[in-house]
This record gives C-alpha cells, sequence and structure tokens, in this order.
C-alpha cells in the first residue's frame, strides 16, 4: 500500500452535492470530516475503489473521540470526501495498531 502525501492540501472541496450526504446516510457532519484530518491519521491509497480516479482513505478520530473511516479523492490541492462513517471493527484494530506505534 501506498501511502499518502497530505502537506500540500489547502483545504477542503464542499458543495451542495457532498456536504451533507454523510450526515443523512451514517450521521457524520461536514465538521466532524475535517476534524479527523486535523489528528494524527493512517492515510492510504485506496486501489479497490480508484477507477476513474485515485481514491484513498484515512483513519482517524474526531475532536470528541469518534474513531472514522472516510474516503476521499484529491482535487485541485483540495479534499472531496467521498464518503464518511464510524469505523469497522477491523479498522479500529489497524488505527489503534498504528496509533500504538507512533
Amino acid at each position: 500500500m501506498s501511502s499518502v502525501d497530505l502537506s500540500e492540501i489547502q483545504g477542503f472541496d464542499w458543495d451542495q452535492g457532498n456536504i451533507h450526504k454523510n450526515e443523512k446516510k451514517h450521521g457524520v457532519t461536514w465538521k466532524e470530516c475535517e476534524e479527523v484530518f486535523v489528528g494524527k491519521v493512517y492515510a492510504s491509497e485506496d486501489i479497490k475503489h480508484s477507477k476513474k480516479e485515485i481514491r484513498y482513505y484515512v483513519l482517524g478520530t474526531t475532536f470528541q473521540g469518534r474513531d472514522m473511516f472516510i474516503s476521499f479523492t484529491i482535487r485541485s490541492n483540495k479534499i472531496r470526501i467521498i464518503s464518511a462513517r464510524s469505523q469497522n471493527k477491523k479498522e479500529r484494530i489497524k488505527f489503534t495498531n498504528f496509533s500504538q506505534a507512533i
């Protein structure tokens, strides 16, 4: 798996089509999505879902301690969230192991 360089990111790409989508589907607000990228994150390319454009995923935590899985792409140095939800058991184990290793 390749890692993701987020050092050149200049913000988020939100529009009416995606700003409330994850809140309706998974109860995750756009603010929670942005919070995840502030702390320590495990980020990697999502090869399985990179058909039309390169996709990535990140495992991280919101300010309230909610463990999140976020799928995203990068467009014009901005993060465009594709999907955001709570981590499943397998993802929590991977993120816990990552967090303990750093």
